[in-house]
């Protein structure tokens, strides 16, 4: 009964997390079927029906975001360790998503790290193991980082919410807005030179914006001087291969600014 379980509640996450991933590229219903009583929809009109490829080619619109880091969070004091930050979270009660956990989920990888990847939130394989990305999501970040010439040690991955929220639903303003103070502090503490968000989530999070991830996606945002690329989350290259290639596009944006030989074609 337990597995029947837990493979119901996988289907649900998984069906939660792409009707998200839908609800983030600006797509607000879902197609049920054309009744029967209607008219035939003509050849011309289903191919146009179809969901279009996403744009491939990085964007050239200027509609760039520059934001500064909250400066209600950082008044003068002395810049905190990522050991420190561990420690004034503590064993969190400070929304109601510890109610659920089973292990907070900070972060993993290279303290001096000049690339850091920032999710929305623990999903359940990162709940158990209390690592970040580690379930298919993560396996898959893991060879998009590996095709970059980097591994998850010279890296840096955390989350905007440090604990699971319920069947992988989309945080809360309130949870985000009550952790995010910490996701913060560790880009402070690390200094990255890029950072890249995973889902629309994370950049709505970090560039206070309400714009699609289509719409953000593709270009250089600033965060407190640290360029930020958005780009879509590993779940959603799962269910969407023929995201891809464009993401694959950022990454060799950001693999440029990075200054780290691109592939070979």
């Amino acid at each position: 009964m337990s597995n029947k379980n837990n493979e119901l509640e996988e289907i649900v996450s998984e069906l939660a997390t792409y009707l998200r991933f839908q609800k983030d590229m600006g797509i607000k219903s879902v197609f049920r079927g054309i009744k029967k009583k209607s008219e035939p929809v003509k050849n011309e009109e289903r191919k146009q029906s179809k969901n279009p490829e996403p744009e491939s080619k990085m964007s050239t619109n200027e509609d760039i975001i520059t934001i500064e880091e909250p400066s209600t969070l950082f008044d003068g004091s002395k810049t905190m360790t990522l050991e420190e930050i561990r420690e004034e979270i503590g064993d969190c009660t400070r929304c109601q998503l510890h109610e659920g956990r089973t292990n907070l989920v900070f972060g993993a990888g290279n303290p001096k790290a000049k690339l850091v990847f920032v999710g929305e939130g623990p999903g359940r394989d990162e709940d158990m193991q209390g690592k970040p990305f580690v379930g298919r999501s993560g396996q898959l970040l893991t060879k998009i980082i590996e095709a970059m010439g980097l591994t998850r040690e010279d890296v840096y991955i955390c989350n905007v919410v440090k604990c699971r929220p319920p069947n992988n639903r989309t945080p809360e303003p309130d949870e985000m807005s009550t952790c995010e103070q910490f996701l913060f502090k560790q880009i402070r503490t690390i200094k990255p030179e890029v950072i890249v968000c995973l889902g629309a989530t994370a950049a709505k999070s970090i560039l206070r914006t309400k714009n699609s991830l289509g719409s953000l996606r593709g270009k250089f945002h600033s965060y407190s001087g640290t360029k930020l690329m958005v780009t879509y989350h590993p779940a959603a290259l799962l269910r969407n291969p023929h995201f891809k290639k464009p993401a694959w596009e950022d990454m060799q944006a950001v693999m440029k600014e990075l200054r780290l030989p691109l592939p070979k074609k």
